[in-house]
């Protein structure tokens, strides 16, 4: 078993749990195990490590500060299809089924022993392309690249913030889908500083803007009271 992909690329593992003497131990099997690891330890920085370090799997705790590990597993999902292995503390079966429900490909508690999740990392991988990347969505018309952080529409590409492209990932993730203000203030700010409606209203304003310059059709549409949909 080689833990590089057919490229010679080394496999990255992301570790995202809060209790930094397990942590440490999950990074020194993965490591001597020969994969690259990153460590977050709060639910908030999750999705942007993720994005940053584009790794091959994800370990994840599903209690941590500031988001729990359910919340960051349905992020990651609306991006990308590579491995989730949550990690627990919670054995009730309901919180299996959930875990499961919403993306986890497998789901392991505490405590257990370090080379039973080795076993469980390597069997994963084994099934799964090694060069797993964020999907990207393509319409057509419209493209979002989030591991290029790139978007273009008909080829024309589009100069946004990332506040601005994230909003645009999640309202692309389900078009025609309402998104209410409060989901997009979770999407575009994961850290969970205080944002107001107008916040999100002024980069809705600025993102049309922008589609505009590139589109004769009003692609972001305003439902009254309710929030914002794509419509492509």
């Amino acid at each position: 078993m080689t833990t590089e992909a057919n490229d010679s690329r080394v496999m990255r593992v992301q570790v995202v749990e809060d209790e930094p003497k397990l942590a440490q131990v999950l990074i020194d099997y993965l490591g001597a195990a020969g994969y690259e690891t990153t460590w977050v330890n709060n639910g908030r920085e999750a999705l942007a490590r993720f994005q940053e370090f584009q790794p091959d799997l994800v370990m994840l705790d599903l209690m941590l500060p500031g988001r729990d590990g359910l919340d960051v597993c349905q992020d990651i999902r609306r991006i990308s299809s590579v491995p989730i292995i949550m990690v627990t503390a919670r054995v009730e079966e309901i919180d299996r089924l959930l875990g499961l429900e919403i993306g986890a490909d497998d789901y392991i508690c505490k405590p257990f022993s370090p080379r039973e999740v080795m076993a469980r990392v390597k069997a994963i991988l084994r099934r799964v392309p090694a060069t797993t990347k964020p999907a990207i969505h393509d319409t057509g018309d419209l493209k979002i690249d989030p591991e290029r952080f790139e978007a273009s529409w008909q080829g024309h590409i589009l100069d946004l913030t990332p506040a601005e492209f994230r909003l645009l990932l999640t309202l692309a993730s389900v078009p025609g889908r309402v998104f209410g203000r409060d989901q997009l203030i979770d999407q575009v700010y994961d850290d969970h500083r205080v944002v107001t409606d107008r916040t999100i209203d002024s980069h809705i304003k600025n993102l049309r803007r922008k589609l505009a310059a590139v589109s004769a059709e009003e692609l972001i549409r305003s439902v009254y009271g309710v929030g914002y949909k794509l419509e492509l």
